[in-house]
């Protein structure tokens, strides 16, 4: 009888507990805020009910987040490329716009052992990535991946971990930006065939009023006609506030590119648009040398009262600065900035040339004006703070 009762009493509390599920907005979707991204989209499926809560749910998921890994991986390919493929399951965002950066010391294979050879794997490798990066991804979801000599990122974990250089060894990193109300964030890649005003225009680079931020990644610099295509994609922003912010680095491997042969030059970047969005940066010159200069340089940034919640640091440094412009000791940078900085998480790289200046908007007074050949650098760190409202 005992038992009877029991299952009786279970069964009214099952079926409460499904009319609820099953009517109630409010609760389904307070239950639904607790699930990550992937498994909510599933759940979108159950009834219309739940479709409605899940898009709700989504809407509200606008922090950008990231995934970060460092260390040798014990399977084949980047140590990132498998963390993407695992973590993404926990991730609570529907991503938009990626930016990954990862050293291109574990990016190339091992095994070629000639140049022409190296070319073709290389070439072969970044359609590869590329191939995963559109299984893990939304269909909708643009990518920006670029190598680097180097790495600099803060761990996903604890929240109050403090940001690593690494000037060698495999690292690497994925930014994830959701929709975002109010802040258009886009992404562009030319080269020498592709790059023309009317390109820049549509990208939202030229002619936009809203535009408030620029991180561009220019590869393969080196070879003859990349100075003048430079200049070329520079100039419209020498005489604006908006924050300029990137460097050279080794290869752009996502978006893939068709327009040109995999040894050609061009750039890879993102451009964010919208009233809410902010940005300050500044240059730490040749001559800062020590830790109490860089946190000098850091207090000027901190000077530029940029909003530090949801927002994100960027250091973009010679590959000739680090532990050896600091007499051997490590990440005297990252540490500069997480000391003035302490809730602001800091990601970038060690590259071939800095590309910032200066600029700082601060109520009426403005940094800004610089001329072209100013923006470029070498033996420099380019630090700065993008606020996504």
């Amino acid at each position: 009888m005992e038992e009877q009762s029991s299952s009786s009493a279970a069964a009214v509390t099952d079926s409460k507990a499904g009319l609820v599920l099953s009517s109630v907005a409010e609760v389904v979707e307070r239950v639904l805020s607790f699930v990550p991204t992937r498994s909510l989209l599933r759940s979108a499926g159950v009834c219309r009910l739940w479709r409605n809560c899940a898009r709700r749910v989504l809407r509200t998921q606008q922090r950008m987040t990231w995934l970060a890994v460092a260390g040798d991986s014990r399977q084949d390919g980047h140590a990132l490329l498998h963390v993407l493929d695992k973590e993404l399951e926990n991730v609570y965002l529907l991503p938009q716009t990626v930016v990954l950066m990862m050293d291109n010391e574990n990016f190339s294979s091992p095994e070629c052992c000639n140049q022409k050879k190296a070319r073709r794997s290389s070439s072969s490798e970044e359609v590869n990535v590329t191939e995963m990066l559109q299984r893990v991804f939304p269909k909708s979801c643009v990518t920006v991946g670029i190598t680097t000599p180097g790495i600099v990122l803060t761990p996903q974990s604890p929240a109050s971990a403090t940001p690593q250089e690494y000037e060698e060894g495999q690292a690497g990193f994925a930014l994830l930006f959701p929709n975002i109300d109010r802040v258009q964030i886009t992404h562009f890649h030319f080269c020498k065939h592709t790059l023309t005003t009317e390109a820049m225009e549509q990208a939202g680079l030229v002619g936009n009023s809203a535009l408030r931020v620029v991180l561009l990644f220019c590869y393969k610099t080196y070879k003859s006609g990349a100075s003048q295509f430079m200049n070329k994609l520079l100039k419209p922003f020498s005489h604006t506030n908006v924050l300029i912010a990137g460097g050279h680095v080794d290869s752009a491997f996502s978006p893939h590119r068709d327009c040109c042969s995999p040894s050609a030059y061009g750039v890879v970047g993102v451009a964010l648009s919208g009233a809410r969005v902010q940005g300050a940066s500044v240059l730490l010159e040749q001559e800062v040398s020590s830790a109490a200069a860089s946190e000098a340089v850091m207090q000027r940034l901190k000077a530029a009262r940029v909003p530090e919640c949801n927002t994100i640091g960027l250091m973009f440094a010679c590959v000739g600065r680090g532990h050896r412009y600091y007499n051997n000791e490590h990440g005297v940078e990252s540490a500069a900035f997480r000391k003035v900085f302490p809730s602001v998480p800091l990601f970038g790289f060690f590259g071939n040339g800095e590309i910032g200046c200066d600029r700082i908007v601060k109520d009426s007074f403005t940094l800004s004006h610089t001329h072209t050949d100013e923006l470029q650098h070498g033996y420099t760190t380019v630090m700065a703070l993008v606020h996504l409202g």
